[in-house]
């Protein structure tokens, strides 16, 4: 779990609360199903027109990493690597063949395969760097709803206010609904603004760091992985494992 990613979250509402409460307010009128409704279905819908079903679910389930990110194994990899570096040193690449089975990570999986195919040191960089520019540009194309998301609620908080302001107008012979209209407009510009800048856009920019970590780490990786396919020393591998950490 990171604790930081919640922390945040609970410091910036408790802002807004502790706001309110000392402006003499009721954090109770900041609670609107109607405003609510507006801006989150609306955002949800204009973000789902731009990206499709398929890339609006993947950025959907991307979200967990904000306060569960994947677990940072770079020294695991790095020890795992040395060993196997020493491995085709003395025994040559097809005696890593024993070690494919065991490996979990795709990425490790592929680059040991083709090492042990005999591939080309200069083709597996390529075939490897044709996989590392496809997982990124997947993921950040997921990881984009949620910058999407930041830049259309405000402007629904702003539709949900001229919402509320028609009802406000509608019903000005009935003094009694003019209070429920007044309060759906400015909450639903609250919402707007609050969940762009206090949710949307920070795990945006949260996923956009996670996906730059995980692809220099198989960048990394693409490059240790053709210095032992073209018979590196174990030693000039340590110390470009070094070098990216």
């Amino acid at each position: 779990m990171d604790w930081a990613s919640v922390a945040g979250l609970a410091l910036a509402l408790a802002g807004i609360l502790s706001g309110q409460l000392l402006e003499g307010g009721h954090v109770a009128s900041l609670l609107q199903p109607a405003a609510g409704a507006v801006v989150l279905v609306g955002t949800c819908g204009a973000v789902l027109l731009q990206s499709g079903m398929t890339v609006f679910m993947r950025g959907v389930r991307m979200a967990r990493w904000v306060f569960s990110p994947p677990k940072d194994n770079s020294a695991t990899d790095s020890m795992e690597i040395m060993a196997w570096s020493a491995t085709a040193r003395r025994e040559g690449l097809l005696s890593l063949e024993r070690t494919l089975s065991s490996v979990q990570d795709p990425f490790m999986a592929t680059a040991l395969r083709l090492m042990v195919d005999g591939m080309d040191p200069v083709k597996m960089r390529e075939i490897l760097d044709i996989d590392i520019s496809s997982y990124e540009r997947g993921e950040r194309q997921a990881a984009k709803i949620w910058e999407a998301a930041g830049g259309y609620a405000p402007t629904i908080g702003i539709l949900g206010a001229v919402l509320g302001l028609i009802h406000v107008m509608e019903n000005l012979a009935d003094p009694a609904k003019l209070g429920s209209g007044i309060a759906v407009a400015f909450v639903a510009t609250i919402y707007g603004v609050g969940f762009a800048n206090l949710v949307f856009l920070p795990i945006a920019n949260k996923l956009k760091t996670l996906i730059s970590r995980e692809v220099a780490r198989r960048e990394m990786l693409a490059e240790v992985f053709s210095g032992i396919a073209s018979g590196d020393n174990p030693r000039v591998i340590q110390e470009r494992l070094a070098a990216y950490r």
